[in-house]
């Protein structure tokens, strides 16, 4: 990124300008400041618009709720169309409107090539060309034939069929085959581990599985012959792969073949069996809390209601637009995304975390990231991008010179107040963000935040820099990804919005962590989510299901999230605490706790160990009471001399206990994300009598949390 330079001209420029304005500013007339404020024609949240919603919200009855969308009081939201009541209805709904306008695009990979690094690492790195455009109505017929084929090859309605596959356009190719004919489209992150993968498989009983020749190669092969009722494979590359090295009774097809099946006249007449509202869609593996996926149930209904309570949120969602999927579409977030894009006309184009920008790992230097070349108006992104790109381009204004530096401070800081009373800043944009915004490629209009809170100097710095409003997010895969979205006109930080149009909150009392709605100044308590995206729960999982999903006495279904939140007098939720030990790393990984610390206690030097992570860092990190005796021998091993508290305060043992650990994590067949990566090691044991456990001695992880409260600081924010 060639920030610095770029920036050094408009940064001069600006610099004189800006002490010219600060010179006359108190002489300036207020209707003309004004006017050079709010001229780009954005939407802020006004104090009237404020006014308004805090006083429909504390006309509540009840502090615990529900709480509603405002537009929805009356009804929830449950369609965008009449008539549209399933997945298929409502893409052939599109295909009618958008049917020559591009759909999904592809970019060409024009060469691979190595490049070896100054330490002698090689890399592979990519040329890429421009974007190749499937429209509306070739993936329709795509899709039609697919199903057509897949149907051939014996694959039943209301039958399960699995995609295990990265982000690209086959993939929502597959899932609209499978939503026109009935299949039941069990989704698996291309990322879990191959037990985890045959689980899947294995309880949804799938006989067919799309996925690609690399995942096929380095992740499927592996445990083919622990997934014996599986039948035929289809790979969504042109190309089959090299060799077999697979069981004899599994056929393996490229996709282009099963759509050439399909469009057989003898296949192409045969009638499908069209879903109804009710039936499952789509079966989502996430992780529990005990570390086994399990399958949640989502229907057509359910889906169809979230589409309609997302698009909400976005003002004037058009085929103008331009979408980036490169986020798992395994996820319930980029799911989403992608449909509700498709039923209002825009065009997605396809990337990956490797490729979206200029300087992305497999970008050969020199070209052009897929945000340049293909610049969408929309982008969903996970914490963890947007503090990577917050750190960069901080790390660049570091790199200026004093002048330089300042200017760009006082532009920032300008702005920050600017966007606080309501006003945008269209000549500050353009002479110093300007640059910073071309980085997602200069026309991104609204960005979605979900998967993991975003914290609020990112929150800021999105807004700031790439003059766009950022809709931070609330959702559960068990509720279709609907809970709430910040307004893109509410620049406020650390909340996730109001209710969505399509569902409705509670916030239930939960006495043991002491939150309760009666709480002041804000109503406290485990936020329950209800309505028509409340999922059908999960598949094989009754005792489970029955835990987490009722129906209240107006036939409503719920979820408990098990969040703790807090509502706002203007209607907007805050998350401030967990009531599960299941924690969300800021990439979107979920890592069980306890599971974490039931593994590692095997370790000899550990006598006792709290996991921890923060939902806005990227690693666990862990505080570790150590056996005193094997603690001594590994610092006699090293001569490492001093007290007891002088060994567990010595640095060079907490990396000769994490390396013990790590050991630990793989004989434990823990994934790597789950491994503590920082420790504090405690000197004093933990008994009821400190507080830190219970008289069963289970942790307690709100006291443990404030006694380590500094070494967490200092693990997570390298001090």
């Amino acid at each position: 990124m060639k920030l610095k330079e770029d920036l050094n001209p408009i940064l001069l420029l600006l610099f004189h300008l800006m002490v010219w304005i600060y010179t006359f500013i108190t002489f300036l007339p207020s209707y003309v400041l004004s006017w050079v404020s709010t001229q780009d024609g954005g939407v802020y949240y006004s104090e009237e618009e404020r006014v308004k919603r805090v006083k429909a919200y504390s006309s509540l009855k009840h502090p615990e709720g529900p709480y509603r969308a405002l537009s929805a009081t009356k009804r929830l939201a449950t369609s965008l169309h009449p008539g549209i009541d399933t997945l298929d209805k409502i893409f052939e709904y599109a295909v009618t409107r958008f049917a020559r306008r591009d759909c999904l695009g592809t970019r060409e990979v024009i060469s691979e090539e190595d490049e070896r690094q100054s330490d002698g690492k090689v890399f592979k790195k990519l040329v890429l060309g421009e974007y190749h455009w499937l429209s509306y109505e070739e993936v329709l017929t795509a899709a039609s034939q697919l199903g057509s084929g897949l149907a051939s090859l014996g694959q039943q309605p209301k039958n399960n069929i699995a995609i295990f596959c990265e982000t690209r356009a086959e993939w929502i190719i597959a899932a609209q085959a499978c939503f026109m004919y009935n299949f039941r489209l069990v989704t698996i992150y291309s990322t879990l581990g191959g037990p985890a993968v045959a689980h899947g498989l294995n309880e949804t009983q799938v006989t067919h599985i799309i996925t690609s020749r690399e995942l096929l190669e380095t992740r499927l092969k592996a445990i083919l012959m622990q997934v014996p009722q599986l039948q035929h494979i289809i790979l969504v590359d042109n190309t089959p792969p090299s060799g077999r090295g697979y069981p004899l009774d599994i056929s393996v097809h490229t996709m282009a073949a099963v759509q050439k099946l399909g469009a057989r006249p003898e296949n192409a007449g045969r009638e499908r069996t069209q879903p109804l509202p009710s039936d499952v869609a789509v079966i989502m593996y996430t992780s529990g809390s005990t570390g086994i996926p399990k399958g949640v149930m989502i229907s057509h209904s359910n889906i169809l209601a979230t589409i309609v309570g997302m698009s909400d949120r976005v003002p004037n969602l058009c085929e103008e637009d331009t979408y980036i999927g490169y986020l798992p579409l395994a996820h319930i977030l980029e799911l989403c995304a992608e449909l509700i894009c498709l039923s209002h006309g825009c065009r997605i184009g396809y990337s990956s975390p490797q490729t979206l920008a200029d300087q992305s790992t497999k970008i050969k230097k020199g070209t052009k990231g897929d945000t340049s070349v293909l610049q969408p108006t929309l982008l969903a992104a996970v914490p963890e991008i947007m503090d990577r790109i917050y750190k960069n381009v901080m790390n660049k204004v570091e790199e200026m010179n004093f002048f330089q530096r300042t200017l760009f401070i006082l532009a920032y800081n300008y702005k920050l107040e600017q966007l606080a009373k309501g006003n945008s800043t269209p000549l500050c944009d353009k002479l110093v963000f300007n640059k910073v915004r071309s980085l997602l490629g200069g026309r991104t209009r609204a960005l979605l935040s979900g998967g993991a809170p975003l914290s609020a100097a990112t929150q800021r710095f999105m807004n700031v820099c790439f003059c766009c409003p950022v809709g931070q997010g609330y959702g559960l895969t068990e509720t279709s990804g609907a809970g709430t979205i910040c307004e893109l006109w509410d620049y406020s930080t650390g909340r996730v919005g109001g209710p969505l149009v399509c569902c409705e909150i509670k916030l239930k009392d939960w006495v043991e962590g002491g939150y309760r709605s009666t709480d002041k100044p804000h109503p406290r308590g485990e936020i329950l989510i209800g309505g028509p995206t409340v999922t059908m729960g999960y598949y094989k999982r009754e005792a489970k299901q029955q835990e987490e999903f009722f129906v209240d006495g107006n036939g409503q279904r719920w979820f408990c999230t098990g969040d703790i939140g807090e509502m706002h007098e203007d209607g907007c939720l805050k998350i401030i605490d967990r009531k599960k030990d299941l924690v969300k790393l800021q990439a979107g990984e979920y890592v069980s706790l306890g599971k974490v610390e039931a593994m590692l206690k095997s370790c000899p030097l550990i006598d006792n160990i709290c996991a921890y992570a923060n939902s806005d860092e990227t690693y666990v990190i862990g505080f570790v009471v150590p056996n005193q005796k094997h603690l001594q021998a590994l610092a006699d091993q090293y001569s490492i001399r001093g007290s007891w508290e002088e060994l567990c305060n010595n640095k060079a043992m907490e990396e000769l206990v994490l390396k013990a650990i790590a050991e630990a994590a793989v004989t434990a067949q823990l994934e790597r994300f789950e491994v503590p990566r920082k420790i504090r090691l405690s000197p004093d044991p933990w008994t009821p009598e400190t507080g830190l456990v219970t008289d069963a001695f289970k942790l307690k992880r709100k006291e443990l949390k404030m006694h380590y409260q500094d070494d967490i600081e200092r693990m997570y924010g390298g001090k």
